[in-house]
């Protein structure tokens, strides 16, 4: 009984209709808005990888989801794990060298401003979003080789479906 009265405090905060209306204890509302506040700080993450479309392939174990949406066998989800893992490396270095480019074009506009190393920042970003785009499709050609034709298929579904980003 008292674990039901606690499920049904806590949801009718959650519950848009109640949420705001005194509904549930007062304990259940402030929990329930401390929980939302923490929520809402991990909703969207800004940062490094929102330049290449977060870290990996747009799930948050894309190694164990791959291996169980496309049941992979141990020696595919083995290359699968070294694929993700250079495409992490890549993407990794890629987000440093764009956080180097926008401190070099910070220095360039707080000091004297000189076109030359304006334009120098902004070939250093555009090396690195090349550099990010060149390993995701050097991933992408290896998974294809390492996939057979019905994995194919279901990988295709998953980024159809955007159940993965890529």
């Amino acid at each position: 009984m008292r674990f039901r009265s606690f499920w049904h405090s806590c949801h009718s905060a959650f519950d848009p209709r109640w949420a705001y209306a005194g509904a549930g204890s007062r304990g259940s509302r402030v929990w329930a808005d401390e929980w939302l506040s923490h929520a809402h700080r991990f909703e969207h993450r800004g940062g490094e990888g929102d330049d290449f479309f977060g870290a990996g392939l747009g799930a948050r174990r894309p190694l164990r989801f791959l291996a169980w949406r496309l049941e992979l066998t141990p020696e595919q989800t083995s290359s699968l794990a070294r694929v993700l893992e250079r495409l992490k490396l890549e993407r990794a270095q890629a987000a440093l060298d764009l956080r180097r480019a926008a401190a070099q074009l910070a220095d360039v506009f707080e000091g004297e401003f000189g076109r030359a190393q304006a334009e120098a920042a902004a070939e250093q970003r555009a090396t690195a979003v090349r550099r990010a785009q060149d390993a995701v499709a050097r991933a992408l050609e290896e998974l294809h080789a390492l996939l057979d034709p019905e994995q194919r298929s279901r990988f295709a579904d998953l980024i159809r479906t955007g159940a993965i980003r890529i």
